[in-house]
């Protein structure tokens, strides 16, 4: 009785940790880019939605941009091609193109099932849907990679009144250009574009990492939080390559064009989103402004302040 008692309260002490944070962000908009392997597992796909959906539930105004590239990878073998990267961006042929749209509109709706099963409202969008992302085409260092779009203008207004009337948006990365061709988004580039453009308070990349390390082979050199100008440093050191490299580039995109917070998240963590959310500790990197009024520190041990 007593140690059923004991795991009572502590279930009441998570719920009081998270009361001011549930308070400071009621109302706030949250962009959640979902990919990697969170979303290949079935399970850990589930506790990600659970995870969005409960925050939809407490107050929050979340929007999920979503990817999809394992998932495209394995059709485009099916017809018999091979997936082709440059610098991180997927080679995009009209074929490859017509692959993609599929997938992530299946993906899309899949999402949205996956919300509405746990009584939440969804909407499923692509970019193309209201004139949502308009592009031009990307290239990578010059070279011609197909369809791959560069996001030049959001019209936040289609987000806004599907987030008014309560809905759950669920972004699928597709744009159209000037001349309505469609052209695939990598998805961390539409999550950062969508969250500038409606002004979002928190930013969140789940990726395949636990957050960021200035020695990827010492654990005790992991990050908790740093500033944008600091993680510019750590960009220009060299420290950071690969495919973390433009997504740093995007966090700091996003502070410095009005997101308050970005952090970067282990989507492998089941619940990693309530838990960097909700306590004191966290546990993934947050990316702060220069002129935040917290310290910054390597260890968490190091503050015990609201991150």
């Amino acid at each position: 009785m007593e140690k059923d008692m004991q795991q009572v309260l502590q279930k009441a002490e998570v719920l009081i940790e998270a009361l001011p944070y549930i308070q400071r962000f009621n109302r706030k908009i949250i962009v959640v880019k979902y990919g990697g392997s969170a979303m290949s597992n079935e399970e850990l796909q589930k506790n990600v939605i659970k995870d969005v959906t409960l925050l939809k539930l407490v107050g929050f105004k979340p929007i999920i941009v979503h990817g999809g590239g394992k998932e495209i990878s394995r059709w485009v073998g099916k017809v018999g091609k091979e997936a082709q990267f440059v610098n991180g961006l997927r080679v995009t042929d009209e074929e490859t193109m017509e692959i993609a749209e599929m997938v992530l509109n299946k993906v899309n709706k899949s999402l949205v099932t996956m919300v509405q099963e746990l009584g939440v409202r969804a909407v499923g969008v692509s970019g193309k849907d209201g004139g949502l992302l308009r592009v031009d085409k990307k290239y990578a260092d010059g070279q011609d990679i197909g369809f791959v779009g560069d996001i030049r203008e959001v019209d936040a207004k289609v987000l806004y009144d599907l987030l008014e009337n309560d809905f759950l948006p669920i972004v699928a990365p597709i744009g159209l250009d000037d001349n309505y061709q469609t052209y695939n988004i990598n998805a961390d580039d539409a999550a950062c574009a969508i969250a500038k453009a409606v002004g979002a308070d928190k930013l969140v990349f789940l990726t395949d990492i636990e957050g960021l390390y200035r020695d990827i082979n010492d654990k005790n050199t992991f990050i908790s939080r740093l500033t944008a100008t600091e993680a510019d440093n750590l960009i220009d050191s060299g420290i950071i390559g690969g495919g973390m490299l433009p997504k740093l580039n995007n966090c700091t995109s996003a502070i410095r064009n009005g997101v308050s917070r970005v952090h970067i998240l282990d989507g492998r963590v089941p619940h990693c989103l309530l838990l960097e959310i909700f306590t004191k500790q966290g546990i993934g990197t947050a990316i702060i402004a220069d002129d935040d009024n917290l310290a910054t520190g390597i260890r968490r041990d190091r503050f015990c302040e609201e991150r």
